[in-house]
C-alpha cells in the first residue's frame, strides 16, 4: 500500500526536477544569449573601427586637397581679372573664407573695391516692411527699384549702383558719391549693415556668405540673400554667390538660388567656399561672369557645372 510519505516524497522529487529543469535550461539559453550579443558588439566594434578608419582617410584627402589648392591656386587664377575692380558683400561669411578670397582676388590681378556686410536684420521677416520702406526712402533721385515687392530685390536694386559700375540690364543713372554715402548711412543707421568705408564701385560683385541658415525663418531669410545677388546681377557686370558647406541646402542662400531657374541661369553659385578648391572657384567665377556666363560649382549634388569653372 502506498504510505502519504509516499506520495510527499514523489511530489517533492516531480517539483525538485522541474525546478532543477528551468535552472539548467535558463543557463543555457543565458549562454547563447551572451554569445549572441558578444558577436554582435564584435561586429559593431568593427563597424566603428572601419567607419573612424574611413573618416580619417577622408580628412586627410581633404588636408591634401585643400594644400594642394593652396599651392597651384594662385597660379590657377593668376592675371584672370587683370585690371577689374571686384567689390565684396558679405552676409555672415566666414573671417577666413573672406580674408582666402580677398587674397586669391589681388593675385588674380583684380582690384578690391571694398566691402559692404549685410546684418541679419536683411532676411528677418519681422521687419521687411520697415526694408521695404526704408528703400523707397534712400533711392537716390534719378535711380529707380526693380518692380518687385521682396526685400532681396530692393535691397540689391538700391545697393546695385553703390556696389556697381553701372552697365547692367537695370544700369538707371550712376549715383555720386554723396548720394551713396548717404544710402549706406541710412541703412546702417537702421541696422541693416554693417559700419564701414563706402566701396568702389566693381566691375563685378563677389556676394560671400556662410552655411545654412537655421530657425523657422531660415528659407525665407536665404531666399532675401539669393535674390538681392540676383538683383545685384542685372544692375552690373555680373555677380557671383558663394557660401559654406550647407548652403547648397534648401535653408542656404545658394541652394535657393539654384532652385530658382531666373536667379540660377544668371547668377554663379559655388557652395565649398570653405575649401581651397571652393575659393579658387569663387575666384575664376567672377571671370565667368564678366565673360556673360554663369554656372553651379562645388562638392553639392547641385553643382551641375562641376568643382570648378574652367581657367
Amino acid at each position: 500500500m502506498i504510505s502519504m510519505r509516499y506520495h510527499a516524497i514523489s511530489i517533492a522529487a516531480v517539483f525538485l526536477a522541474l525546478a532543477v529543469g528551468v535552472v539548467l535550461g535558463s543557463a543555457g539559453v543565458s549562454d547563447r544569449l551572451l554569445s549572441a550579443v558578444s558577436t554582435e558588439a564584435d561586429d559593431l566594434e568593427g563597424q566603428v573601427q572601419t567607419l573612424r578608419a574611413e573618416r580619417d582617410d577622408l580628412a586627410a584627402a581633404q588636408r591634401a586637397s585643400d594644400e594642394f589648392a593652396q599651392r597651384v591656386g594662385p597660379a590657377a587664377v593668376r592675371g584672370q581679372l587683370q585690371g577689374r575692380t571686384v567689390t565684396l558683400v558679405t552676409s555672415g561669411a566666414d573671417p577666413a573664407d573672406r580674408e582666402a578670397v580677398l587674397a586669391l582676388l589681388g593675385q588674380a590681378g583684380a582690384t578690391a573695391g571694398g566691402e559692404v556686410t549685410l546684418t541679419p536684420a536683411v532676411g528677418d521677416p519681422a521687419r521687411a516692411d520697415q526694408l521695404r520702406e526704408l528703400t523707397s526712402q534712400l533711392l537716390p533721385t534719378g535711380a529707380q527699384l526693380p518692380a518687385a515687392s521682396d526685400t532681396g530685390s530692393l535691397l540689391g536694386g538700391l545697393l546695385g549702383g553703390v556696389v556697381l559700375a553701372p552697365g547692367g540690364e537695370q544700369p538707371g543713372q550712376p549715383i555720386t558719391t554723396q548720394q551713396a554715402d548717404a544710402v549706406l548711412a541710412g541703412l546702417a543707421a537702421a541696422g541693416f549693415v554693417g559700419p564701414g568705408p563706402r566701396p568702389q564701385p566693381g566691375d563685378a560683385v563677389l556676394v560671400l556668405t556662410g552655411g545654412a541658415l537655421e530657425g523657422i525663418d531660415g528659407g525665407d531669410a536665404a531666399a532675401v540673400l539669393a535674390r538681392f545677388a540676383a538683383q545685384l546681377d542685372r544692375s552690373g557686370g555680373g555677380a557671383v554667390l558663394a557660401g559654406r558647406a550647407g548652403s547648397a541646402e534648401a535653408t542656404g542662400a545658394v541652394g535657393v538660388a539654384r532652385a530658382e531657374p531666373d536667379i540660377v541661369e544668371r547668377v554663379s553659385t559655388v557652395d565649398d567656399v570653405h575649401t581651397g578648391a571652393g575659393r579658387v572657384s569663387a575666384v575664376l567665377a567672377v571671370r565667368e561672369q564678366l565673360d556673360g556666363s554663369a554656372g553651379r560649382y562645388g562638392t553639392a549634388a547641385s553643382a551641375a557645372d562641376g568643382s570648378a569653372p574652367a581657367a
